[in-house]
């Protein structure tokens, strides 16, 4: 039986033990992650959380929708094993019809037909450093080849503001920056919880040219933001980053989610590391109000 639950009421235990043992797991269902980047979020459950579905949702107009919050590539339903097309429908005609739209980006385990696709890269990093690198697509190899003769290095470091500054030098012309809620992503990055990891390169004048935030759970490490001021996109910063981050956990059980994209040229970047595409479905449904 699938019971529509609000947050206050959710058994965040047993809710938070689903996520953590799913099949299909992401960091973005976390209830800690949820409770920071969601307005608000309720979430269907299966028996006694055998499976969940989570339900971030706003009101506008006096209207409540669900939506994919920032910061959330993949949600949908989580499971202790094997998720069919049959279980999906029965969780999405469980939806309450207080919602008249609906909006999520389904994870790749959930089979859904006659949606939108979506594009994600991944790479598994059970295999050598050598092993990877050989991967590589051959520009990608040329371009650390340039980066390395720089003699640049990669830190880690335990703040993000300052990668958020650069990114919103950088695409302060080129994106809708209001959209992006940069105090929860600061917000997510504090959390010891989801292992943050923030990189940074900085050139021969100790001036930021290049950052990054990763979070890391059980199975993957999550590429969810990044930045370059112009010299680091010319030193080609963002590959030694990801090189770095590619030989610390080679030889392990990770998998690298770069997170997108569907952006041409951001999705040949990623391919470029030796990546496979990831398919996962934007859902979306209207009722009549």
């Amino acid at each position: 039986m699938i019971k529509y639950i609000t947050r206050a009421n959710i058994d965040i235990e047993s809710y938070d033990q689903c996520i953590t043992q799913a099949v299909n797991t992401r960091i973005y269902a976390q209830s800690t992650y949820l409770d920071i980047v969601a307005d608000n979020w309720d979430a269907l459950v299966l028996n006694n959380y055998e499976a969940v579905m989570l339900l971030p949702w706003r009101r506008k107009y006096g209207i409540q929708y669900i939506y994919p919050p920032n910061w959330t590539q993949q949600l949908g339903v989580f499971s202790k094993t094997q998720i069919d097309a049959d279980l999906v429908k029965k969780f999405l005609n469980a939806i309450p019809r207080k919602f008249l739209k609906t909006t999520i980006q389904f994870n790749a385990d959930c089979p859904l037909s006659n949606q939108t696709n979506r594009n994600n890269y991944i790479l598994k990093l059970d295999k050598t450093y050598a092993e990877l690198f050989s991967n590589y697509r051959r520009d990608r190899k040329q371009r650390l080849k340039k980066y390395l003769t720089k003699n640049l290095e990669v830190v880690e470091c335990n703040k993000l503001t300052d990668i958020v500054e650069l990114f919103k030098a950088d695409y302060r012309d080129k994106a809708d920056l209001a959209t992006l809620d940069f105090d929860k992503l600061i917000e997510l990055s504090k959390m010891d919880s989801l292992n943050p990891l923030i990189l940074k390169i900085n050139d021969r004048q100790d001036r930021l040219i290049s950052g990054a935030l990763f979070f890391k759970d059980k199975r993957r490490i999550y590429y969810l933001f990044s930045a370059n001021s112009k010299e680091g996109k010319n030193l080609h910063a963002n590959s030694g980053i990801l090189d770095y981050m590619i030989q610390k956990y080679a030889a392990t059980d990770y998998t690298l989610d770069f997170e997108g994209s569907m952006i041409p040229g951001v999705a040949s970047f990623f391919k470029s590391f030796g990546s496979e595409a990831e398919t996962y479905v934007l859902y979306g449904k209207r009722l009549l109000g």
